[in-house]
């Protein structure tokens, strides 16, 4: 177990190491958070303004399919769908230019951009299937709140393991949503314990940048509550950028990562700027 770790912890460095070298892929991150604000805005005003939410609140546990309810669940499945098209659509960029650059390219942002339109039916059905399992997800989370809740956490899990590798199957071979998942599962099934590991470090890494960011931003309160406001509104700035910062980097990590062990998956190569011997004992099976 400690050595998995010890090998996802040293495969999450690698992959920040080669994100140093193409410091241009934060820009993928960046502008999927930003679009992705706009989608939320664009549906969170109307339905906030309108009182729908309130209504849909009060009618849960009744059991009847209200049509306040059936527009809130439609509205928001378009809403899932808008989202993770552009998550989908940027991520599958960024593990494009990531492939380019591990293969001894060097890719810029118009490579991912254009292959990701290029992708553009397997990534419209990809968020297809990805905002159905959300909504019906969501839907069983408010079925029933405590059990809800532990239900859509193991499911969701499960669901993260199962389309781990989804994206990089995406890119490259240009699959369905269901051929897609059956590749994915097959990879995993070679890396499980490193992949996990790997995203764990990663985790580690987001989780331990996270803090350094709360930490600026628990003493601008305290600053403002003690009447010094610019230096808690320049300490709450300081700490929210932190924090965006490490979600960017974290984010461009994980998909460098992704496409560093599809690629050995599929072509028995080791990717550059990963150390060999480390990608080979991530597929024991192979060895």
């Amino acid at each position: 177990m400690f050595n998995r770790l010890a090998a996802g912890w040293q495969l999450a460095k690698q992959s920040l190491n080669v994100l140093r070298l193409d410091k241009e892929l934060l820009m993928f991150p960046i502008l999927s958070g930003l679009a992705c604000l706009v989608v939320t805005a664009s549906f969170a005003a109307p339905i906030f303004f309108s009182g729908m939410l309130e209504n849909v609140a009060n009618q849960e546990g009744n059991g009847a399919a209200a049509p306040e309810n059936l527009l809130f669940y439609g509205l928001m499945f378009l809403f899932y769908f808008a989202t993770y098209f552009i998550i989908i659509f940027f991520n599958s960029a960024l593990v494009a230019c990531a492939i380019i650059r591990l293969k001894g390219g060097d890719p810029i942002l118009r490579d991912g951009i254009g292959a990701a339109m290029a992708r553009l039916p397997q990534i419209i059905a990809w968020a297809f299937v990805s905002a159905t399992v959300g909504l019906i997800l969501k839907i069983i989370e408010s079925r029933s709140e405590k059990v809800g809740r532990i239900l859509t956490s193991l499911l969701g899990m499960a669901w993260s393991v199962t389309t781990f590798f989804v994206i990089p199957v995406l890119v490259v071979e240009k699959a369905g949503p269901v051929e897609a998942i059956k590749r994915s599962v097959s990879i995993m099934k070679n890396t499980w314990g490193e992949s996990l590991a790997a995203n764990f470090g990663i985790g580690t890494i987001t989780f331990l940048g996270t803090l350094v960011g709360i930490i600026p931003i628990g003493c601008g309160v305290a600053a403002l509550s003690a009447q010094m406001v610019v230096l808690g509104i320049v300490l709450i700035s300081l700490g929210v950028i932190l924090i965006l910062t490490v979600s960017l980097i974290s984010s461009a990590m994980s998909s460098i990562m992704l496409a560093a062990l599809y690629i050995y998956a599929e072509e028995g190569t080791v990717p550059g700027g990963f150390d060999e011997n480390l990608i080979q004992s991530a597929f024991a099976s192979r060895r």
